[in-house]
């Protein structure tokens, strides 16, 4: 994660808009997403060859592996309009997911959101972060980190390792792990997310100010 001179964490590492191509690899990248989206409405992903995906959008098995690398990489290009738009909510969006709550209210609007936003596409998630021996870590993840990392830095100055505790927050988030709480342990987004306000509340000292304004630490806040 990039650091500024004073220790605290540098710029975020933005999903931005994909670079210019070409209209034929523009034409192919689209093809090859309609036809993963086809064929994982009949399968899981993780069932699915690169080389079925290529014939299904009528191109070379070398032009997949050329933009997309792996299943995990297929995943993430799937997941993008979802991550930029929880993007545009933590950056830009109203308090307290955006800017303009204390920090611990926006670590814990950010959890809940991405929470959300994992029990939606679970699956796909599932893929994205399992297909690829770094597949968790890859992605958005460092954005998130960052994100974290810059209000833990705010909530906690006295020198506690950011990075780690954000690293930490997002831990519980590991789609396997929340595959196994919700599927297997019949938990439900209400639960995890009160054990994520839970966490939020440690890091304030035992204090609810890791809870949106109204609301006890846990508590699910309305939805960005």
């Amino acid at each position: 994660m990039p650091r500024t001179r004073r220790g605290r964490p540098g710029p975020l590492p933005l999903l931005d808009a994909e670079p210019a191509e070409r209209a034929d690899a523009a034409r192919n990248r689209r093809k090859i997403l309609a036809a993963t989206r086809g064929l994982i409405a009949r399968r899981p992903l993780e069932r699915i060859s690169l080389d079925e995906v290529a014939e299904a959008a009528g191109v070379g098995v070398g032009t997949v592996y050329r933009r997309f690398g792996d299943r995990s990489g297929l995943a993430y290009a799937l997941l993008d309009e979802s991550e930029r738009a929880l993007q545009e909510s933590f950056l830009r969006g109203g308090p307290p997911l955006g800017p303009g709550a204390p920090p611990a209210e926006r670590i814990l609007a950010f959890l809940h959101a991405y929470l959300h936003r994992l029990l939606g596409e679970l699956d796909l998630m599932l893929a994205a972060e399992t297909a690829a021996p770094n597949g968790r870590h890859t992605g958005a993840y460092s954005t998130h980190r960052a994100h974290l990392a810059t209000l833990l830095a705010e909530l906690r100055p006295e020198g506690d390792d950011p990075g780690w505790l954000a690293d930490a927050l997002l831990a519980p988030l590991a789609a396997p792990l929340v595959r196994h709480q919700t599927r297997e342990l019949g938990m439900t987004e209400a639960q995890i997310g009160a054990g994520l306000g839970l966490l939020v509340q440690a890091l304030t000292a035992g204090s609810c100010a890791g809870a949106p304004r109204g609301q006890a630490a846990g508590d699910m806040p309305p939805e960005p």
